[in-house]
């Protein structure tokens, strides 16, 4: 009697387990999701202009909210505050950067590896290697890859960021600043770029050579316990939206370029140079470990982080 007890209690408590599983995944009635464009996020802005993810959460009864949120920092305070649930588009900086301040986000995709999208622009005429940057003025974003990409070209000739004045500044402002003199350098990413070159400026570096950028997609530890299955699906939009861009290309840069107003010629040197995955290599894997003993040793970061920490397995397979 004791034993048929036992079994009837493990069969209430499995039943239980299962449907509070259940109930706490169909409770989602909405998901949060950043709408990044810039560099050039072309399977993000398919997805988003050809309604993919609202059809295909649509469909499990959930409403999806798009919000434009570009600092990566910015996203990930967004998660950290419970008001965003997916950053579609973020750099490795700023996943390792919240991790390190406590802020637990996961990589549960990859999204592109755009070496040549990323710059240190300049409009001084004497300014032609890094070497020259000790002592100028340099405005642009923080804590993102540009941020990295400047202490790698000043730590390259020897010096730090403290031999800069570096002025933090959304992209667009920083090149402002540049072209107006008001500034030497700008920190400038992808139709800034091509922008900043048509007014006179010049590209002094780009990541080759210096770092390797990686953007994915994350979201908080908790959602991706609590939420596999709306990853997954999220996963497979992704998937959805870049191989419909892949089959339709002119299609979809015309569409990316009537988002971003641009010219069709700028937009296809921009998809060019943005390079878009699925999954993390081990090349990137390696990279990560660079970038968490780089941001060490620079001062980016005071506390240690270990990827394993916070690569999803999704990000792999």
């Amino acid at each position: 009697m004791k034993k048929l007890l036992c079994l009837i209690l493990c069969a209430v408590v499995a039943v239980s387990s299962f449907a509070s599983g259940k109930k706490e995944e169909q409770s989602l009635k909405e998901i949060n999701i950043s709408y990044v464009r810039s560099p050039f996020n072309l399977p993000l802005i398919i997805m988003k202009e050809k309604g993919m993810a609202e059809k295909a959460f649509g469909e499990k009864g959930i409403k999806v909210n798009y919000y434009e949120i570009t600092s990566g920092a910015k996203q990930t305070e967004a998660i950290a505050a419970g008001s965003l649930d997916i950053a579609s588009v973020i750099n490795s900086v700023s996943v390792i950067l919240a991790n390190a301040a406590g802020n637990p986000v996961e990589i549960f995709s990859g999204f592109s590896r755009p070496q040549k999208m990323f710059t240190i622009m300049t409009t001084n005429p004497d300014i032609k290697t890094p070497a020259d940057l000790k002592g100028k003025k340099i405005a642009g974003p923080k804590g993102t890859v540009l941020h990295e990409l400047l202490v790698a070209a000043l730590n390259k000739e020897g010096m730090t960021i403290a031999d800069v004045e570096h002025i933090n500044m959304g992209i667009p402002n920083a090149v402002q600043a540049m072209l107006a003199g008001k500034v030497d350098c700008a920190l400038a990413a992808a139709a800034n770029v091509v922008a900043a070159e048509k007014n006179g400026a010049r590209i002094l570096v780009t990541c080759e050579g210096y770092v390797s950028p990686l953007l994915i997609a994350a979201c908080s530890k908790d959602f991706a316990k609590n939420h596999p299955d709306m990853l997954k699906l999220y996963v497979a939009t992704y998937k959805e939206a870049k191989g419909w861009m892949e089959a339709n290309m002119d299609e979809a840069l015309e569409i990316g370029a009537k988002v971003q107003d641009i010219s069709i010629e700028d937009a296809k040197k921009l998809y060019d140079w943005s390079n878009f995955i699925e999954t993390l290599s081990k090349d990137d894997l390696n990279y990560l470990d660079y970038d968490i003993g780089f941001m060490m040793d620079t001062g980016m970061i005071e506390q240690k982080v270990d990827k394993k920490d916070f690569v999803n397995k999704m990000a792999l397979k």
